[in-house]
């Protein structure tokens, strides 16, 4: 009773819990900053000095065989802090999404200090991998571990967890906009006053740190670009279009490389050598497709590369971005699938120009609106990548060029029923747990959760008390505006709404799921 008396309290009071989530989110985002700050350093500089180094090996190949035995021990390491931590595999993004939703219990700490070495290791090995879905897993632990410092209750750490992730994710691409949009649509998925606030002031903090230390720029270094007039949209379209199969392509050649892994390599650990390995025959001989990428995209929007050299970047960038983030290794694919969109884009503007003589000005145009496509396409949000890539190249006046190409290539691939990425790794994630639910522990209690209700929906327009409601929760408010309704069997729910309701934490997943069929469509 002791712990559903303190909700109903916190229910009442729930705009002194708003303005604590405030403070508490400015917490987690300067920890965050200060962390993606340093993992952005380390990563950098280890970035810089594995380019010299193939310099090196390329003039004195004797030294090869010392370069092998040191992946190998990375390799044989990384598979001990994935033994103890099988959490830390892949980006990190599924696993928080299935914490959010409430699928996973998870130890912040371990994932946090093994999350951070892992990413270090292989992606300074010269893995096809992004830092930035680690920096969201590191951003969520870090809120998750405020919360349990603080003692919060459990329903108050999935909004501090949100908060971390999307500072993780603003830190490490300076987009703080992008960062509360992805808290937003990817993670809550649906628009929360109270997410938007204290996701923004934790990003906000988390960018303001992270540029402090390492400078105000952006992440890609691309100037000049001309604004393409609307008489070109046409191929804008037709962009879309491409960079919307490329993502059905990507996802499912994705989830591809893990059945054949889980299929012929018999021995899990030795998953993790094909990568490394492959990584010295591309370092040895296009050192440009190494790490994540932006070195890469930077490349091809300052220099006219030629159309087979492209080509070949992105059939490596491609294949090894699939071998490597397959071996299930720490590591994001964000950055990745940006620089193969980039070079889909640069592929495309060739092309054009070469059949249409389109002004050779535009390719850079190309290049970043394939990647806001590609995105769209492949994680299924278009918001965040459109945002994404305006505040990493800068330009805010090409917002309405990105839109169409993201959401062109959003419908086509929705059209063809190619599911969001997070969500296909999440549900192989859930899958190989053998159970459903996997939060279920001892310290459960009492929930408080809110569920928007869309126009159109079950519920729209209906009385609470003509609401058949699973048997194991209970409405105890309903916001509408600005004002907190106390409900009564008579009240009717409005689209807009957002029904709070209260339940056991063990049963919060079903809950959820059995309440989002009646407020959505």
């Amino acid at each position: 009773m002791k712990g559903n008396s303190h909700i109903y309290e916190m229910f009442k009071n729930r705009e002194n819990f708003k303005d604590r989530l405030i403070l508490e989110g400015i917490v987690v985002g300067i920890f965050i900053g200060f962390v993606v700050s340093t993992l952005r350093f380390i990563l950098e500089k280890t970035g810089m000095y594995l380019l010299v180094l193939y310099k090196v090996l390329e003039s004195k190949i004797y030294l090869l065989p010392i370069w092998l035995l040191f992946l190998a021990v990375v390799g044989i390491f990384t598979n001990y802090i994935l033994k103890l931590e099988p959490m830390i595999s892949g980006s990190g993004i599924p696993q928080v999404e299935g914490t959010i939703i409430g699928y996973f219990k998870l130890n912040w700490l371990k994932i946090f200090v093994l999350k951070f070495v892992g990413t270090i290791l292989m992606i300074g090995a010269g893995l096809s991998l992004g830092r930035e879905g680690p920096c969201v897993q590191l951003g969520a632990s870090l809120g998750q571990g405020v919360s349990r410092s603080l003692k919060r209750m459990r329903f108050e750490e999935k909004y501090l967890i949100t908060c971390g992730a999307g500072a993780g994710l603003a830190a490490a691409f300076n987009a703080p906009l992008a960062g509360v949009i992805f808290s937003l649509e990817e993670l809550h998925k649906n628009f929360s006053p109270i997410v938007l606030v204290s996701s923004m002031v934790s990003s906000l903090t988390a960018t303001y740190i992270t540029d402090t230390f390492l400078g105000l720029k952006t992440v890609f270094d691309i100037t000049n670009m001309p604004i393409v007039p609307f008489s070109q949209y046409v191929y804008l379209l037709v962009l879309g279009v491409i960079i919307g199969f490329g993502g059905i392509l990507f996802n499912k050649s994705l989830l591809k490389s893990q059945d054949l892994y889980d299929r012929y390599v018999k021995i899990p650990q030795l998953k993790i050598f094909i990568p490394l390995f492959l990584s010295v025959i591309i370092g040895l001989s296009i050192p440009m497709v190494l790490g994540g990428g932006e070195s890469l995209v930077d490349k091809i929007s300052s220099v006219n590369l030629g159309f087979a050299f492209v080509l070949l970047l992105f059939i490596s960038k491609f294949l090894f971005t699939i071998v490597s983030y397959g071996s299930g290794v720490p590591g994001g694919i964000f950055m990745p699938l940006l620089a193969i969109g980039a070079l889909i884009g640069n592929l495309y503007g060739i092309i054009i120009m070469n059949i249409f003589n389109i002004n050779q000005m535009y390719l850079k145009d190309f290049v970043v609106l394939a990647m806001a496509g590609y995105f769209a396409a492949i994680v299924r949000a278009p918001i965040t990548g459109s945002l994404l890539v305006t505040e990493m190249t800068g330009s805010f006046s090409h917002l309405l060029a990105l839109s169409t190409v993201s959401i062109t290539a959003y419908i086509v691939s929705g059209f063809y029923g190619n599911e969001p990425i997070y969500e296909s790794l999440l549900d192989r994630i859930i899958k190989n747990t053998n159970s459903t639910k996997v939060d279920d522990n001892d310290d459960a209690g009492k929930i408080l959760f809110e569920m928007p209700v869309a126009v159109g929906s079950f519920v729209d327009g209906k009385k609470l008390k003509d609401i058949e409601w699973p048997h194991n929760c209970l409405v105890v408010g309903i916001k509408r505006g600005g004002k907190e309704i106390i409900p009564k069997g008579n009240t009717k729910i409005l689209s807009g709404d957002y029904i709070v309701l209260i339940g056991d934490e063990n049963d919060v997943v079903d809950i959820k799921n059995d309440i989002r069929k009646m407020t959505e469509i």
